[in-house]
């Protein structure tokens, strides 16, 4: 009795594409996609060329997995990411830092609130009455870190 199934099909290795790239999206990083990418290359070999045997396949997929790889790490270092015009897209409390507010409530105890816009912020510094204008220094998660002006 043969235990390992030999009879691959070229609709197999691309059922197995869609997984490792399923897999792709709900993992971080960038490694499934090339192993989903060298299973389709795989798939699509195999349907030109049915009569190749599972060997083969599976030395081809381990090759193109690896030349996939290697391709992409060189093409990577070669066109390195572009920075981004608007570093702070994604980090809202970072875009103020340096910006000068009045205080909405006053910081007792080392905290307080601001307005800013449509909202409120916590503050964190020294002691201030109301209406006392401070400069945003630094974020702590959603506090501001904050010194008279």
């Amino acid at each position: 009795m043969e235990v390992f199934y030999t009879n691959l099909e070229f609709w197999h290795w691309l059922t197995f594409a869609v997984i490792l790239i399923i897999l792709e999206m709900l993992s971080p990083g960038a490694f499934f996609l090339w192993l989903g990418i060298a299973a389709g290359c795989v798939s699509i070999v195999l349907y030109v060329r049915p009569e190749l045997s599972w060997q083969y396949q599976l030395i081809l997929f381990a090759v193109l997995s690896v030349a996939s790889i290697v391709s992409w790490r060189l093409i990577r270092a070669y066109f390195p990411p572009q920075e981004s015009e608007v570093p702070n897209l994604n980090r809202r409390a970072d875009q103020y830092i340096g910006r000068i507010f009045t205080l909405s409530e006053p910081i007792v105890n080392g905290m307080g609130k601001i307005k800013v816009d449509d909202s409120t912020w916590r503050v964190r510094g020294e002691e201030a009455p109301v209406n006392t204008q401070v400069k945003v220094t630094g974020v702590d998660g959603i506090i501001f870190d904050v010194e008279p002006v």
